[in-house]
C-alpha cells in the first residue's frame, strides 16, 4: 500500500525560500511518476510540478517556473520541491502525488495517490 507524507511546510516572508519534502512508504518510488499540487481557500486544487519516471524530465506550471525545482532521490523513496521566491499567491496546502501510468501531467485525475498535504504561508 502506498502511502505518501510530506513534511517542510511552514510559514515564509516574500522573498523567501522552502524546501518540501515526501517520503513514500511502501513501494519503491522509482516506478512513480511523481508530483506536486497546491490548492488554496476557496481554489481548486491545481498541478505545480511534475517529473517523470525514468528520464526525470519535469514539468512546471507556469506560474511557478524559474522559482519552483522538482527532484527526486529514488535511493531515499523521497521527493522534494525546492521554492525560491516565494510570493503570497504561493499560499497554499501543497500535496504530493504519485502516478503508475501517465508522467509529467499537471492534472490531478492522473494521480492515484496523494499525500495529506502540507501548509505553506508566504507573508510579511
Amino acid at each position: 500500500q502506498v502511502q505518501l507524507v510530506e513534511s517542510g511546510g511552514g510559514l515564509v516572508q516574500p522573498g523567501g525560500s522552502l524546501r518540501l519534502s515526501c517520503v513514500m512508504n511502501g513501494p519503491k518510488l522509482d516506478r512513480y511518476h511523481l508530483g506536486w499540487f497546491r490548492q488554496a481557500p476557496g481554489k481548486e486544487r491545481e498541478g505545480v510540478a511534475a517529473i517523470t519516471n525514468r528520464e526525470d524530465n519535469t514539468y512546471y506550471a507556469d506560474s511557478v517556473k524559474g522559482r519552483f525545482t522538482m527532484s527526486r532521490d529514488n535511493a531515499k523513496n523521497t521527493m522534494y520541491l525546492q521554492m525560491n521566491n516565494l510570493t503570497p499567491e504561493d499560499t497554499a496546502v501543497y500535496y504530493c502525488a504519485a502516478a503508475l501510468t501517465y508522467g509529467g501531467g499537471l492534472s490531478p485525475r492522473l494521480y492515484n495517490y496523494f499525500g495529506q498535504g502540507t501548509q505553506v504561508t508566504v507573508s510579511s
